[in-house]
């Protein structure tokens, strides 16, 4: 049985904001923009709340870049210096290229939103030129140090019960293991979990986009010590992994637990739980893994971001080259 995600409510936490200072026309339109990106389209709920603090920013720039309260009216009259003066106000606030795309990318959600819906429509943003952002390497843990933070050996000082170290070994297992995303680990139901002779996962990844993740035997053995030691009862339909009162496991647990292990192990600041899936991958590709299978492991929707992985690899060659090769100074 596939772990399934929960159908997305019809207005998220993130739609019910009031999106001041907007007359109310246009808040309404945002929110059930937000409403239709959550429902229809099954954005991560993160996504709509990262796209809704975006729009409250522009709309809070807009209302004092044209000193009055933003409105439909004002959407359709926008023109590319408009944009560019928002984006010069981001950059002076200290806000980086790739949150500069992300929020271009809601805005232009947003007025597409509203063109399809026959409300409004404004080509300022196709006129505006993206700013590049940087294409940052993954970093990834070597091979020892990935199996010393999945392992609850690394934790025995801890002053923690036994089942949380072990669960917490059990997600970050999954992580390194099979190459998970943290949301993902933390989606799969007890029905779903792999024990026994169950050495696959179904995985709704971004996007809606569905895989099988083969889990293999000493991940699945951390699960199952887990179970074993869970004070809580799980019935199928809850969540493998709960909290220490036995509610849902939050992501932030898991940072905390592998922030902890960083001091111990002397591991850097780039030691993450994101890190396991980046050194899954890297892993993987230096022991032979051809990118076609490594991006339907990692459930990329395109090759082109698996290839990242192909610059990790070349770059590791060419450090280890620089520091032994004889020549190499």
């Amino acid at each position: 049985m596939a772990n399934k995600k929960a159908a997305a409510p019809s207005l998220t936490r993130a739609a019910r904001h009031d999106f001041a200072p907007a007359d109310a026309e246009l808040a309404s339109c945002a929110r059930a923009w937000l409403a239709h990106l959550g429902g229809e389209r099954r954005v991560a709920e993160l996504t709509l709340a990262a796209y809704s603090r975006d729009l409250r920013q522009f709309l809070s720039f807009a209302a004092i870049h044209f000193g009055a309260p933003p409105s439909l009216a004002m959407v359709s009259t926008l023109s590319p210096a408009d944009l560019r003066a928002f984006m010069a106000a981001r950059r002076a606030a200290g806000v980086g290229s790739r949150s500069l795309l992300r929020q271009l990318a809601g805005l232009r959600s947003f007025t597409h939103y509203l063109q399809r819906s026959g409300v409004q429509q404004s080509a300022a943003l196709g006129a505006v030129r993206a700013p590049k952002a940087p294409r940052r390497l993954p970093k990834p843990l070597t091979a020892a140090a990935a199996c010393a933070v999945t392992s609850v050996e690394s934790r025995a000082g801890e002053d923690r019960p036994t089942w949380i170290l072990a669960r917490d070994a059990a997600v970050l297992g999954l992580l390194y293991g099979a190459g998970l995303r943290i949301s993902e680990a933390l989606s799969i139901l007890r029905a779903d979990a792999p024990i026994g002779e169950r050495d696959t996962l179904r995985i709704t990844g971004k996007g809606g986009k569905i895989r099988e993740a083969p889990v293999i035997a000493p991940v699945r053995q951390a699960v199952e010590a887990y179970l074993k030691l869970c004070p809580y009862h799980l019935p199928p339909e809850r969540h493998l992994f709960v909290g220490a009162k036995g509610g849902p496991l939050s992501p932030r647990i898991i940072q905390l637990a592998v922030e902890r292990m960083r001091g111990a192990l002397g591991l850097p600041d780039s030691a993450t739980p994101h890190a396991l899936r980046h050194s899954f991958a890297t892993h993987l590709l230096s022991r032979g893994g051809d990118l076609r299978s490594i991006q339907e492991l990692l459930g990329h929707a395109s090759l082109s971001t698996t290839q990242i992985y192909t610059a990790v690899d070349s770059a590791r060659l060419i450090e280890a080259y620089r520091s032994a090769h004889p020549r190499a100074g």
